[in-house]
């Protein structure tokens, strides 16, 4: 890699999907070998206006156009601060206490620190590792965490380039990341309206104009998109909001806190308790069915299995109608507020507004809202103008055009030919889903994991059918983990149970490659430092801003820091030094690299972008930029569903019948009798897995139902040491022993029944564990609800099950089921927990070295925390 920046001025997508596609393009400027400052790019610096051709959306005597810059989210443009954290890592680490050749010591990962080697050492005994696993076990017993969210690269692209190496010489096993930014809609919306890859309405072409011109109404369920969009498109959606409301269309909002979006918007909160939402969509469903005030004819010809529903709803099936009073008991929101609100709905075009799912989409028995919401839509006629599920982030995601709300550009570019990331776990036999890695971990001998699908969300509907186990017959269990994603127990199910299972005696070595020291790193045997984005030539593409698609060139803004290599370096260090055993090794570098420089495969990436009709490579590499006009004609596209809503037999669903599947017909037919996913969406009360009601007995010691929301000043585990960020009072909140404690937000009402003030530290706390947090006392969240952000970093005082973290990482303190007994999605929203205030000294003198860390407020611990010299 170069050491000198090329330029004064850098393109970057500073976005964190960890995938080959991206947005938040920035212009990064430069000096001296460092970064100065990071801002938007405009648009007229790189592609004139005749040349771009800006869209114009006119509705009712308004006008909504692009805009002439980048919407850079406040987490792109601060994230200078990343680069340059206390808690980088600078050169290869071992732990202390791990001897390749002698004691192995797994029970003290999480506790023990680290000593600096030399990458010659790290790389050596990672090869010779990997040697030894394969001739005593096989390569199977090697398990890849190749998946997660990070710095979006392509090259040099995170949690695809040791497992492509680790394929050259024997293959691995895979961790298969299951759709957890679309658990319900993938375990539960596509048994209704088909809707791959993800079971979200995929056709929005021309939806968002279609509401501007013909709607009444916007539902923002569960929706953030003041928050959420930020890691992966920027701030479109929140100039779309804007736009809506300046057309009179009205807002609503549902969810337990009144979140960014509800609070920055003119509209109605309508609070309901984490994840009773079946039980408001049920009383919904039951006012429209007695007033007869839903689209019965549609019905009748649109959908099937209504009569199924209907008996439950009105109670035919198990004595209980499904009314506003029966739902307010289970929900918290007044009978009268969802009796008014069914009847305005009735009346009007109203849309339901997404940024993927929010925390009803990741709770137990998630696919129950899922599917109800798509049968309210159904019951009144979605598809007709004004209506449909819009989707607020991602715009064309997958490669689909028409997945894009807004006008859609000439060209949507990809770059696989030079995509060294995530490995797809269709076609594979020898993977788990990520949702179940504790318990493979830790399996028996003998003993096999049990469940349907190949879990990621691109598998079709009829794949969540066929049945997998692990290990496979004649494979071995799990021995060494290899992973670039070091954040499993900050934003999976379970998070104190995978602690455990680390700690695990059978898996005898983990190796980490990451730029930062955190959460599962201080878990690891090995750590290589990676390098950030902006120590890497790369090529990048922008398709998810709303705006325009663009495709260029990010050079390198600065030298790499410390002995930090890419991804797609360490890998290659590794396969040297696996080459020295000769056999399957010999060649490696060469078999993995194809000999081809950076610069060779971002050409390699261009050919395979097939943009030949819009510049040449030459003309590419001198500009570093290309950029795609709005395409001609777009305004005569069809509208989304509306084609369905005229004659479903024109626009079939990819359903058996075609139809929206009230009664699911796959369901029916593989899992007739599954209580928690049943034939016809129902109220999931409780099962044996999952006892997370108020209703139920646990309750009486873990009162408070839990919110996760993603994180305001975060992308899930991400950005946590940004210095400008923890001073936001929402971001952190200092305690008495100057620690900037994860906000957990309360109630009033709650926090005077607890006699609890703001800036008291609590845990947040039942059967699993405990995490801390500062109090933050608000009328935002509802009553009887906790609400704490998830992927706060994890600062452990006692680890694995029942065990302590001051950091506030609540995912540790999770269910570790999956969603239901079929659906191996996560469950980590929704929860049971209490509230109570802790003596931060007191817990200082118990656990002395604990808390006597390398920590600053300003950004937080410190990699030096877990150095035996302090470095």
């Amino acid at each position: 890699m170069g050491t000198e920046t090329r330029g004064e001025t850098v393109y970057r997508g500073i976005a964190w999907s960890a995938f080959a596609c991206s947005a938040n393009t920035a212009c990064v400027d430069v000096k001296d070998g460092k970064v100065l400052r990071i801002r938007p790019l405009h648009y007229d610096d790189v592609a004139s206006a005749e040349e771009r051709r800006p869209w114009r959306i006119e509705a009712r005597g308004k006008v909504f156009e692009p805009g002439g810059k980048t919407l850079l989210p406040p987490l792109s443009l601060s994230y200078k601060k990343r680069i340059y954290s206390k808690n980088r890592v600078l050169h290869p680490m071992k732990r202390v206490d791990w001897d390749p050749n002698g004691e192995r010591n797994p029970h003290n990962r999480g506790v023990s620190k680290y000593e600096r080697i030399s990458w010659d050492e790290a790389t050596s005994i990672i090869a010779a590792e990997i040697k030894r696993v394969h001739d005593e076990y096989g390569p199977l017993a090697i398990m890849c965490q190749a998946d997660g969210h990070g710095e979006t690269k392509v090259i040099h692209a995170p949690h695809g380039c040791q497992a492509m190496m680790l394929e050259l010489c024997g293959g691995y096993t895979l961790q298969a990341r299951q759709p957890d930014s679309w658990e319900g809609w993938y375990w539960g919306g596509k048994h209704v309206w088909g809707m791959d890859p993800v079971g979200m309405q995929v056709n929005q072409q021309n939806l968002y104009k279609d509401v501007c011109e013909y709607g009444d109404a916007v539902l923002y369920w569960g929706c953030d998109l003041e928050t959420t969009p930020w890691g992966w498109g920027g701030q479109q959606p929140s100039r779309m909001a804007y736009f809506l409301e300046e057309l009179g269309l009205r807002s609503f909002f549902i969810s337990p806190d009144l979140n960014y979006t509800g609070a920055c918007h003119k509209g109605k909160w309508i609070p309901v308790l984490p994840n009773t939402d079946a039980a408001l969509q049920l009383a919904i469903a039951y006012t429209w069915i007695v007033e007869g005030t839903f689209y019965k004819d549609y019905v009748d010809t649109h959908t099937v299995g209504f009569d199924w529903f209907e008996r439950y709803v009105l109670g035919g099936e198990d004595g209980v109608p499904k009314s506003p009073k029966w739902a307010e008991e289970k929900c918290g929101v007044p009978s009268y507020t969802i009796k008014a609100f069914a009847r305005y709905w009735a009346k009007h075009a109203v849309s339901i507004a997404h940024a993927d799912g929010g925390g009803m989409i990741r709770s137990p028995f998630s696919h129950e809202p899922a599917r109800l919401e798509i049968v309210l839509l159904a019951m009144q006629g979605l598809g007709r103008h004004g209506t449909g599920q819009l989707h607020m982030i991602e715009f064309g995601q997958f490669g689909f055009s028409e997945w894009n709300p807004m006008p859609r550009s000439e060209k949507y570019f990809e770059l696989p030919g030079a995509y060294h990331g995530w490995m797809e776990t269709i076609g594979r036999q020898h993977f788990f889903p990520k949702t179940m890695t504790p318990q493979a971990l830790t399996l028996d001998e003998g003993e096999k994991l049990h469940w349907y699908g190949h879990v990621v969300c691109t598998a079709p509907r009829a794949d969540q059918f066929e049945p997998f186990e692990f290990p496979a017959d004649g494979a071995p269990l799990i021995r060494m983990i290899v992973s670039d994603s070091p954040s499993w127990t900050t934003c999976w199910n379970g998070g104190y149970s995978m602690q455990d299972a680390l700690r695990h005696e059978r898996v005898e070595t983990i190796v980490m490659q990451h730029p930062w020291f955190e959460n599962d790193t201080a878990f690891a045997d090995l750590v290589l430092p990676v390098n950030t984005m902006f120590e890497e030539k790369d090529v990048a593409v922008d398709n998810w801003s709303g705006q325009f698609n663009m495709m260029y060139i990010q050079d390198d803004c600065i030298a790499p820091l410390g002995e930090s290599k890419s991804d797609y370096e360490c890998a290659i260090e590794v396969a040297r030094k696996l080459e020295r055993y000769g056999g399957i090794y010999e060649s490696l570098v060469e078999r993995y690299t194809h000999g081809k420089t950076v610069d060779e495969w971002i050409e390699t990436g261009f050919e395979s972008a097939r943009a030949d009709e819009l510049t040449t490579f030459e003309e590419f590499a001198e500009k570093k930029m290309c950029v795609a006009a709005t395409a001609e004609g777009w305004e005569d596209d069809p509208v989304a569903l509306t084609r369905w809503f005229d004659d479903p037999d024109a626009q079939p669903l990819t359903t058996p019948t075609h139809k929206i599947e009230i009664y699911s017909t796959g369901l029916a037919e593989h899992f007739p009798d599954d209580e928690e996913r049943p034939v016809v969406p129902h109220w999931i009360e409780a099962t044996a897995e999952h006892q997370e009601r108020r209703s139920c007995e646990r309750a009486v010691k873990y009162p408070f139902l839990m919110v996760s929301n993603h994180p305001r000043w975060r992308v899930h585990s991400e950005h946590d040491d940004v210095t400008w960020m923890r001073e936001i009072r929402t971001c952190k909140v200092e305690g008495p022993d100057g620690y900037l404690y994860e906000p957990v937000w309360l109630n009033p009402q709650d926090a005077g029944m607890l006699s609890l003030v703001d800036g008291d530290v609590v845990r947040v706390y039942n059967e699993r564990g405990s995490v801390l947090g500062g109090v933050y006392v608000s009328e935002r969240i509802m009553a009887g609800a906790v609400y704490q952000d998830h992927g706060a970093r994890v600062d452990p005082i006692v680890v694995g099950k029942g065990g302590l973290d001051r950091g506030g990482a609540n995912n540790l303190i999770c269910p570790t089921a999956i969603t239901s007994k079929h659906a191996a999605g996560e469950a980590t929203n929704g929860f049971l927990v209490n509230v109570e205030k802790v003596d931060v000294a007191a817990l200082a003198k118990q656990y002395p070295e604990q808390f006597a860390r390398d920590y600053e407020s300003a950004d937080g611990l410190r990699v030096s925390a877990w150095m035996v010299d302090g470095e």
